[in-house]
């Protein structure tokens, strides 16, 4: 820290503090002029991140800042076209761009490895939330609007449409979304977390654009502002652009916008609520029923690290006592997907409880709990189990994780909430000092007895919310839209009808004109790197050991796979796959039961799963391999007993735990039920191309909208103990088919650890399965090629569509034009179609090789047969109209930004492993990336018309009960199978 600081003469430098454990340097500024505060994570880090968030602290739950972070990105004072955001993903290589509404702060984060880049999205993103235009024609595409079902028509009926609208019918068609927000209502009565910030869609149409417009001009302000970068970009290159580009242009604002504590129960409160239930099936048994705690402040260090350790050693695992209790009572089904802390609102929440109950059991679950609490409170809990938990939180402090958000972002999500409180966000970033001395409290073992008394067991700010199941909600809810609609209509004027057409008019107008992109700052593939980097690594075969390792700077961390080649399975055993990978890590090893076991591994690793890897080969995609992989994470000092943990899971595991197996069986049926409005799309497309190849059949089976039927009628048929016996015999055939089979394993570990590591992976898988692969033949599946059209109902308000073609492997020639094909769609027609004047949240396409498929794809979508339409429309849009070279280029550098894109260290050479394994070496992506960069017009022309033939097309759409009776003429027209989840 010897190195001088240097700050633009409008910051003034605060502090700084290096976190070695991060391998960074926080510094913090202040803008003199409006007090707005910068935090810079310097670090050698290529990957740059912005971040910019504003305190935004609704009174109702309208969804203004939700709207707001919509309509601020709709275009600005010196970009001045209409979706300048959504142009920049096309003119961009960023690794990440996006806007967050959270439940008290709005954020507008983005990453770049390109400086030029980087600095193009600074400007726009400085602009847009700085000097927002907020157009009320955006504010009625992106927030809500009335308009007759014939735009043209004021006859016709009137209808409430709107992106945010839609977005949030659709979130809160989703059971756990539901429950929290009822929760929260609750818990908080008198300040901003009463409120659902993303809106509740009965609520969003009383937000009027004057009330918008007053809560910009007060809310996205410098003064009210935090901006924080991460990387190699030095803190003044930054501060420069934020002081030309927006922060000389204001003076300080007067106005402290803060979330106020919340006023304390004197006693524990019992609240019954219903959510809207549309499935086909019984409703019985489907209610949950939660209990919710209000802790202390999350900006204290020290209460949240106590939150944390009692969460922990309450819910950690399938040992821990609470989680004990909530897995095995009979009172529900499974423990409550909101089980846990949540420590990202001002005042942290306990939540624990259960689903697939009754109404009537709620007395029994609070008694349960409490049960486990007073337990707990007068026995504590062993010391080996606390030192569990602090193991756990010090993997969680030391891992460079960045494989779903970049490791810089994820950093600075962790420091905002504090920061956004007007606390210390630096504190939260170096915890070591912290969690040494929360080490030396856990000695005392009065120290959880009084953690669990104080926190909870006489904490009157206590919520039981028992949430039931109503047929007959959603009914009710359109009912009384159409009511409102209705008189609505009726109080309409002549002249305030003509206003609705001509506004709709008008938006239509707006939505098809042609902007000037040329306003906008933009890299080109002049911009490009001209290849990619190869990674280094390390094979060996000694003792029978085919070992691949990797040096990554893991900062102090140790991954390990063991691979397993999948036999060959006729069709029964291959639908228990899910089961089996969800089941192996979970149960118990040789004479120890899974209570042992689970300790065992919450003191090994940070975490131990398995799962199957399938993929098509490069040349063919009818020819699929398939793996098994056992997955571990373990700091550098546990990677010999990571090792030997993953053996004795492979070698030792036992199924005859059964009523184990029927747990974990009833909580994966409730995990994959509440993940459909959340993946619709994705599970659309997966049932869309499920006819194209044995891996995307195998997916929709397995994983997809079959493989959620699938769960849950195996859960219904494990009535009886016989059943249960059979399943554990299923899954022991199973496994043992699959470890009889040839095996690999991957090593990735800071330079300085690999080399003991290594030895150490050698010495414990010593003389495993010295047999393995003799006369056992491997998988492989049937071709697959046909057509498949299907609708599927679900629980959800609003649709999702997808739409397939069958289409070639990775290494044919023309999966490139394919690829560039997708993101050429969805720029130039797609998103303007589908999203814009079609409402949804979401659409576009994109080509799978590994499948063999191109896809379409809505997500939270209000239209179905005009969605459909759509997708074809674009196939017509491409083929008949002249494209221009740049409209190319735009969609060539997004693939090569998703191509490029980096992952963690450990996340790189685990995806560099698994490409070689299935013939995706370093040569072919290269190759491939760079017949990406001579992909031309004429040739996303040629595979439009020789692969998107409208008689080839698959269709899957999920929708509701009442969604599949208005579409009637449409599904026998398209020939579309009903089919139940």
């Amino acid at each position: 820290m010897t190195d001088a600081v240097q700050a633009h003469p409008s910051f003034d430098l605060v502090r700084r503090q290096h976190i070695d454990s991060l391998q960074l340097e926080v510094q913090q500024f202040q803008h003199r002029k409006t007090g707005a505060l910068h935090y810079h994570l310097a670090a050698n880090n290529s990957e740059n991140v912005f971040l910019v968030a504003l305190r935004t602290v609704p009174q109702d739950s309208t969804g203004v800042a939700h709207i707001l972070e919509h309509t601020a990105l709709c275009g600005s004072e010196h970009f001045p076209v209409r979706d300048p955001f959504f142009l920049m993903l096309r003119r961009s290589l960023n690794t990440f761009m996006n806007a967050f509404t959270s439940s008290d702060w709005t954020a507008y984060p983005f990453a770049s490895q390109n400086p030029k880049d980087f600095n193009n999205l600074l400007q726009v993103y400085l602009d847009a939330v700085f000097f927002s235009n907020l157009d009320p024609l955006d504010f009625a595409q992106e927030g809500h609007r009335i308009e007759f079902a014939d735009p043209d028509n004021p006859d016709s009926e009137l209808t409430f449409k709107g992106v945010v609208f839609n977005e949030m019918k659709g979130a809160m068609s989703s059971v756990p979304s539901t429950l929290w927000q009822t929760l929260c209502h609750h818990l908080f009565p008198s300040n901003t977390y009463h409120f659902n910030s993303g809106g509740e869609p009965e609520n969003i149409p009383d937000l009027s654009y004057e009330q918008l417009l007053a809560f910009y001009r007060t809310h996205y302000h410098p003064s009210n502002a935090i901006f924080m970068t991460y990387g190699d970009m030095p803190a003044h290159q930054h501060q420069t652009q934020f002081e030309e580009r927006a922060l000389a242009r204001f003076e300080r604002l007067d106005k402290r916008i803060e979330v106020p504590l919340e006023q304390r129960f004197d006693k524990p409160l019992r609240v019954q609520e219903h959510y809207a239930f549309d499935d086909s099936g019984d409703a019985h048994e489907k209610t949950h029923i939660v209990m919710g705690w209000l802790l202390g402040e999350s900006t204290d260090l020290n209460a949240m690290l106590e939150a944390q350790l009692l969460a922990n050693v309450l819910l950690d695992n399938s040992a821990s006592p609470l989680q004990k209790a909530l897995e095995t009572t009979a009172l529900g089904h499974s423990p409550s997907p909101l089980c846990g802390l949540e420590d990202s609102m001002r005042e942290m929440v306990f939540v624990c409880g259960i689903e697939g109950s009754e109404p009537d059991r709620a007395d029994a679950l609070e008694a349960l709990v409490l049960e486990v609490l007073e337990a707990v409170a007068r026995d504590g809990v062993p010391r080996e189990r606390l030192e569990s938990v602090l193991h756990q939180l010090e993997l969680h402090q030391r891992e460079i994780s960045g494989d779903s958000y970049p490791f810089g972002l994820q950093l600075i999500l962790t420091a905002l909430g504090n920061a956004t409180h007007y606390a210390d966000p630096i504190e939260v970033l170096n915890l070591d000092a912290a969690l040494q001395q929360l080490r030396e409290r856990i000695a005392d073992p009065d120290y959880i007895r009084e953690l669990a008394r104080r926190l909870l067991l006489e904490n009157p700010h206590r919520v039981t919310l028992v949430m039931a199941p109503d047929n007959e909600l959603s009914a009710r809810r359109r009912a009384k839209e159409a009511e409102r609609l209705a008189a609505l209509k009726a109080s309409l004027s002549e002249e305030q009808r003509i206003a609705v057409v001509e506004q709709a008019r008008a938006l239509a107008e707006r939505q098809a004109q042609e902007d000037d992109a040329s306003i906008l700052p933009k890299v080109t593939l002049e911009d490009v790197p001209r290849s990619i980097p190869r990674l280094e690594y390390q094979e060996s075969r000694e003792g029978g050991i085919d070992l691949t390792q990797y040096a990554q700077g893991t900062n102090g961390l140790v991954y390990q796979q063991a691979l397993c080649a999948l036999p060959s399975m006729d069709d029964e055993a291959a639908t228990l796959l899910p089961v089996y990978t969800n089941i192996l890590t979970e149960v118990g090893l040789g004479s120890a039961d899974y209570l042992e076991v689970q300790d065992r591994q919450s003191a090994v690793c940070g975490s131990i799963n398995a799962f199957t890897s399938m993929r098509g080969d490069v040349e063919d995609e009818q020819h699929a391999r398939g793996y098994l992989v056992v997955s571990a994470k373990a700091l550098a000092r546990n990677h010999q007993a990571q090792a030997q943990l993953m053996r004795d899971t492979l070698e030792q595991v036992r199924f005859d735990e059964h009523g184990r197996l029927r747990e974990l069986v009833s909580q994966q049926r409730a995990r994959r039920e509440s993940s459909i409005t959340g993946n619709g799309h994705g599970l659309a497309m997966a049932a869309a191309s499920a006819g194209m190849s044995p891996v995307a059949q195998l997916s929709h089976e397995l994983s997809g909208l079959e493989g959620i039927r699938r769960c849950k009628q195996l859960d219904d048929s494990l009535s009886d103990s016989a059943a249960l016996e059979t399943l554990g015999e299923r899954l022991a055939g199973l496994h043992a088919s699959i470890t009889a089979m040839p095996n690999w394993h991957l090593l990735v570990a800071d330079a300085e650890t690999l080399a003991d590591a290594g030895d150490s992976c050698r010495s414990v898988w010593a003389g495993y399965n010295p047999d393995a692969g003799k006369g056992g033949a491997r998988w492989e599946p049937r071709p697959v090629r046909q057509t498949r059209r299907e609708i599927w109902v679900a629980n959800t308000q609003v649709n999702f569509c997808a739409a397939a073609y069958p289409t070639v492997p990775v290494g044919h020639a023309d999966a490139p034009a394919l690829a560039v094909l997708g993101g050429f769609l969805r720029n130039g027609f797609l998103h303007t179609a589908i999203r814009e004047k079609g409402g949804a949240y979401g659409g576009g396409a994109s080509h799978d090789p590994s499948v063999g498929a191109f896809r379409f794809f809505s997500y939270r979508d209000p239209r179905l047969a005009e969605t459909l339409a759509d997708f074809d429309q674009s196939v017509r849009w491409l083929l008949d109209k002249q494209h221009d070279a740049e409209t190319l280029e735009q969609a060539i550098l997004g693939v090569i930004s998703s191509l490029d894109r980096p992952s963690s260290p450990a996340g790189e050479a685990k995806q560099d492993f698994h490409n070689r394994l299935f013939g995706r070496d370093h040569a072919q992506r290269e190759a491939y990336r760079q017949r990406i960069l001579a992909v031309t017009l004429d040739d996303l022309r040629r595979v439009t018309d020789r692969y998107l033939q409208p008689e080839h097309a698959s269709i899957a759409v999920i929708t509701s009960q009442d969604g599949k009776d208005a579409n009637a003429a449409l599904i026998e027209r398209l020939g579309l199978e009903v089919q139940a989840l």
